[in-house]
């Protein structure tokens, strides 16, 4: 009789546990390590990069995060985005920005489409992303951005959470999308050596960063300086 019983109960704890690991699930985000191509000739180049372009003579690549850039890659899949940062050297399809450096550019995070989120390397190691600011900033590109491949709700959801999750690691003054890097000139934290060095960025869009920050107000960042 107590056999049966405590058999007949069993798909209830079942029950249970099954809505327990889908409500888990539903609430929190995975990070997915990928990590990029970061050998002894991108360490040297990214060294060079921080004392030829900012004047900081360093051991070792890293940087203290104060800041979070949002990107897009323009480019429609994780593939083609990812084997754009994957190598230490710049391709040749970008001589806009090689003559600064050969430092190939290269993001800390990278999320798909679907809203999966890809860490790329680590977090205090310094990635080329953001003219004048890569000394202090936390990049995040998300695949897409062109007229065919918009970014999704899915991007913005884990965007958000990233967000979240990244402030509560480390110091976090400021997130911003890329279109608002040159609002940092004459800022304490632009350290940009050359006055010619700009290129014009749009990315991820005025609604975007508006979602964002409309999600993480109680986070209580600093507000983007004005243009001088």
């Amino acid at each position: 009789m107590h056999q049966k019983a405590r058999n007949k109960s069993l798909p209830f704890y079942i029950l249970i546990s099954f809505l327990t690991i889908v409500y888990s699930c539903s609430s929190s985000k995975k990070i997915v390590d990928k990590a990029i191509m970061f050998n002894d000739e991108r360490e040297k180049l990214t060294l060079e990069y921080l004392s030829d372009r900012y004047g900081l003579e360093q051991a070792e690549p890293t940087i203290i995060p104060r800041m979070i850039v949002l990107h897009w890659t323009a480019i429609p899949t994780f593939e083609g985005s990812f084997d754009a940062f994957e190598r230490p050297k710049l391709p040749v399809w970008r001589p806009d920005i090689k003559n600064m450096s050969p430092l190939n550019v290269s993001s800390h995070f990278l999320i798909d489409q679907d809203g999966t989120i890809y860490r790329l390397m680590p977090e205090t190691m310094m990635g080329r992303h953001v003219i004048g600011l890569n000394h202090c900033a936390i990049g995040v590109e998300n695949v897409g951005g062109t007229e065919d491949t918009p970014l999704t709700e899915e991007q913005l959801k884990s965007n958000i959470w990233l967000v979240k999750y990244l402030a509560k690691k480390y110091d976090i003054e400021y997130v911003i999308g890329h279109y608002e890097y040159t609002n940092f000139e004459g800022h304490e934290l632009w350290l940009e050596k050359d006055d010619g060095y700009r290129t014009k960025k749009t990315d991820p869009g005025e609604k975007f960063m508006g979602d964002v920050r409309k999600a993480t107000k109680n986070l209580n960042f600093k507000q983007v300086p004005l243009k001088q």
